[in-house]
């Protein structure tokens, strides 16, 4: 079993969920990540909580696989053995506060001036230059200027999504642009300086209720588990529990009237023609069905559901999902070390014949340290000579 990126070397000055989650998914594809860290402190994420085996549950997602090395970046001795990695780097990226990198002189532009061929990202809040270029960026705040919180949440309060989604959609553009630069090299032999902003990832994921607000001149409708724009589409009562289904076009809707709800008047009933029509009588709708469910428990609505072709899920906690039995029977989980103990790790999302992804350990604060200070010191003594 090969893996793509065998000898691509990343170094990454990183910290919290963004850059991370980018440079996670090459060490899974096999490359070399050197992840830089704060002496004594190391990434902030390390520390947002103590769950899996004492260390962070977010740390343990982000970092598997890569080497820590404790550096001061601003002392002599460590800038030096700094620089003597980047000479040997294939791909750097950062994501420190905005001017960070120019006052340090790690920007694209110095360092690609002598090595063109190096691949530069940098993850931002809200990109290089405008009003905002200076301003911190969190995951719940990029949220709130991209609208997200008015598309989610009741009609009484907002709600932010339960997950970092603007960290995870930056780190995929991260991680896809980079693998872009990649292959482009490939061809050109020449890098690339790339830059994502969370504003701009998140933006990009938040376009079909911006383009649907900006030429409906309707504000968006925070609609809690049900859709804004398609009916019948969210959770529904039945005797026991709760099922979640959902109806994409007039075929489902016929099916469900016929063979779930038994209604077939329901067709052509002029509050459901159409999805518009269902949309705009949801709450009439939603009676209907939980009327149709209330005599049958939960299992029994997903045997009906799943009989006549209509999309359906049980509601289930996160715990939940780590024995999902699809999962299980997928053999999608595998063990990875910590430095507190093995934890079970879920495999990356694309599968690929004759690749095995790397999975490698999740690293204690500099626990390479040492040896990469022993792999790197001539070259750094040279540079200084």
């Amino acid at each position: 079993m090969r893996r793509p990126l065998e000898d691509i070397t990343v170094l990454a000055l990183e910290q919290a969920v963004a850059a991370p989650l980018a440079t996670r998914q090459l060490a899974d594809l096999g490359a070399r990540v050197i992840k830089i860290e704060r002496p004594g402190v190391g990434d902030f994420a390390r520390h947002y909580d103590q769950t899996v085996h004492g260390e962070s549950s977010y740390f343990v997602w982000l970092n598997r696989g890569k080497e820590s090395v404790e550096l001061d970046i601003k002392e002599p001795a460590d800038r030096r053995l700094l620089d003597a990695m980047i000479d040997r780097a294939d791909v750097i990226v950062q994501n420190l506060v905005p001017g960070a990198v120019e006052r340090l002189g790690l920007d694209a532009d110095t360092l690609r001036a002598n090595r063109p061929e190096l691949i530069h990202c940098s993850v931002s809040g809200y990109g290089p230059d405008g009003p905002y270029h200076t301003k911190k960026a969190y995951d719940l705040l990029v949220q709130c200027e991209t609208g997200l919180l008015e598309t989610t949440g009741t009609p009484e309060a907002p709600a932010k999504a339960g997950f970092s989604i603007a960290d995870v959609a930056t780190g995929m553009y991260a991680y896809s642009g980079i693998l872009a630069a990649l292959y482009d090299r490939a061809r050109t032999g020449t890098g690339a300086a790339l830059h994502v902003a969370m504003i701009d990832a998140l933006g990009e994921w938040m376009s079909q209720p911006a383009y649907f607000s900006m030429y409906s001149h309707e504000p968006p409708r925070r609609t809690g588990a049900r859709h804004p724009s398609i009916s019948p589409y969210g959770p529904y009562r039945t005797a026991d529990a709760t099922v979640f289904l959902g109806v994409q076009n007039e075929r489902e809707w016929s099916a469900l009237c016929r063979e779930v709800l038994r209604r077939p008047d329901l067709i052509t009933d002029p509050r459901f023609a159409t999805n518009t029509d269902r949309v705009a009588n949801d709450t009439a709708l939603a009676e209907l069905l939980e009327q149709a469910f209330a005599d049958l428990d939960a299992d029994q609505v997903i045997v009906l559901l799943d009989e006549a072709g209509i999309a359906n899920a049980r509601m289930r906690t996160p715990e939940e999902f780590t024995h999902h039995p699809q999962l299980a029977a997928r053999d999608r989980w595998r063990p990875v070390p910590t430095p507190g103990g093995t934890m079970r790790a879920l495999l990356p999302p694309v599968e690929v014949a004759g690749w095995a992804p790397a999975m490698g350990p999740v690293p204690a604060l500099g626990a390479h340290t040492a040896a990469i200070r022993a792999e790197f010191e001539h070259q750094s003594k040279e540079a200084s000579a």
